[in-house]
């Protein structure tokens, strides 16, 4: 990319990081008051109260404007204007990029902008790329949608009293979906709480009066409300119809918007048999309260798990079999493409998308680990497919992680040991084929019980001591 010589040019520019926070902020409200469709750039000026002349200046990132221009375009997206958010053109040593795209703003929208910027000019980009380790920030372009999921959880959560279960293995997605379900939820000007099961003291688990009421003081706080749990509880009916009228009689009759209620992580009440089937049990009466009473009907509820029932769970108190149930699928060959797109991968033949997913599956923490080294750290292709299974690899803690747990389960050891070794549809526990499945370490073709990705197979057969080992025909075939 060539470089013009220093200018002193007057106005701001927006930076990559500006921009990409401007997207994210324009794709939000595109889903939340235009069912999902590019708002054109009429409607972008109508709504940030410029013309179409300025906004093609703002998003040619060439072109100086006004600070206060730069902060009616931030504040009609609820968005306040920062430092990080603009480059001003007279400080003494800019440089001013030619970055101009050769794309028509008049006819396209502003996401399609950003994928050819990203696309065409991936140095700027790279210096702001993390290690993609959590959930996919919302202002991230590596986000990767997986319809119809996300349309789904939308029009879902803006049902009176729903409830949405989100269930995958753990690096499938399930935090960044929820995420941008809170995201959305705000811009209805809904409440948001969301809470993470982890945090949870475990003496709070084996007393479900105590884990009630730190429930209610947790949602009480998020919500902005004084929690007033001594005036507000009574012992003598009981915790779980204290917690309800609390939460009925005193939250939600308070809050005039819906209610969004995030429990992640509720895997950990499994450990807990019989706080599981008390807790649960109180979920689904919210749910079918919900169908008559207006309070109770402001509180939508998302609940997030990675395994389902590692205890036994009575069906008719289990929250797993009300509302809508969300299962995240791997990437499909073309979401993997597309983000290697994003990722300013030049892969037009999909050949070499092939090969990647020949060795990880649409796994997406795996996929966008590769992406990160094959562009961050200049790792070829190549290379990174031979070195993959190695206990120094760039996939070591992921690997290590899931072999700690089988250790700890013999059973699932010996179950493990079965399918890697396996060249034809086997049958194992149908508990412990259960439990592999909701560690994400095996996937169903049909009837036939398979590791999750061919990195899986290797890494474990090395380490289990599998005969038979074939990663070098399968580095040859890649």
């Amino acid at each position: 990319m060539k470089q013009s010589k220093s200018t002193r040019k007057r106005g701001l520019i927006l930076t990559i990081a500006g921009l990409k926070r401007l997207q994210a902020a324009i794709l939000t409200m595109e889903k939340a008051q235009n069912s999902g469709a590019h708002f054109t750039l009429e409607d972008l000026g109508d709504r940030m109260n410029v013309s179409t002349k300025t906004l093609n200046r703002l998003w040619s990132l060439n072109t100086g404007v006004d600070q206060k221009t730069l902060k009616l375009c931030f504040s009609a997206f609820n968005l306040e204007l920062h430092r990080e958010d603009y480059a001003i053109l007279s400080e003494p040593n800019y440089t001013e990029s030619s970055l101009t795209v050769s794309l028509s703003l008049d006819r396209a929208s502003p996401s399609l902008f950003l994928d050819s910027f990203a696309t065409q000019h991936h140095d700027p980009l790279e210096n702001l790329w993390s290690y993609p380790d959590g959930p996919v920030p919302l202002d991230s372009p590596f986000y990767v949608e997986r319809p119809p999921i996300e349309e789904l959880v939308y029009r879902e959560i803006i049902q009176a009293g729903s409830v949405i279960r989100i269930r995958a293995p753990r690096e499938m997605g399930k935090t960044s979906l929820v995420l941008r379900l809170l995201a959305f939820a705000q811009m209805q000007g809904y409440s948001t709480v969301n809470l993470n099961c982890n945090q949870i003291d475990s003496s709070c688990l084996t007393d479900l009066n105590k884990l009630l009421r730190s429930l209610c003081w947790q949602i009480a706080t998020e919500l902005g409300i004084n929690p007033k749990l001594d005036d507000k509880w009574d012992q003598e009916i009981g915790c779980k119809l204290s917690c309800s009228v609390y939460l009925q009689s005193y939250l939600l009759k308070q809050i005039k918007n819906p209610v969004v209620l995030v429990l992640n992580e509720v895997d950990r009440f499994f450990e807990y048999p019989q706080i599981a089937q008390e807790f649960f049990s109180l979920l689904r009466s919210w749910y079918e309260e919900a169908r008559q009473d207006t309070n109770w009907q402001k509180l939508r509820l998302v609940v997030v798990y990675s395994t389902e029932v590692y205890v036994s769970l009575d069906i008719n108190r289990s929250p797993f079999n009300i509302g809508l149930p969300i299962h995240l699928p791997e990437f499909t060959e073309c979401q993997v493409e597309y983000l290697a797109q994003r990722h300013g991968l030049d892969w037009t033949f999909s050949k070499e998308v092939k090969q990647l997913m020949s060795l990880l599956g649409g796994h997406p923490a795996l996929i966008r680990i590769a992406m990160y080294y094959l562009c961050c750290q200049k790792i070829t292709l190549e290379k990174l497919i031979q070195d993959a299974i190695a206990n120094g690899g760039i996939y070591r803690y992921h690997l290590w992680r899931h072999w700690a747990i089988l250790q700890e389960n013999p059973s699932l050891i010996n179950a493990y040991v079965e399918v890697v070794a396996a060249k034809q549809s086997i049958l194992i526990n149908p508990i412990d084929a259960h439990k592999l499945e909701s560690l994400g370490l095996i996937a169903y073709e049909g009837d036939r019980i398979l590791p999750r990705c061919e990195l899986y197979r290797a890494y474990f057969k090395k380490q289990l001591g599998v005969a038979e080992f074939e990663y070098k025909s399968f580095q040859k075939r890649a």
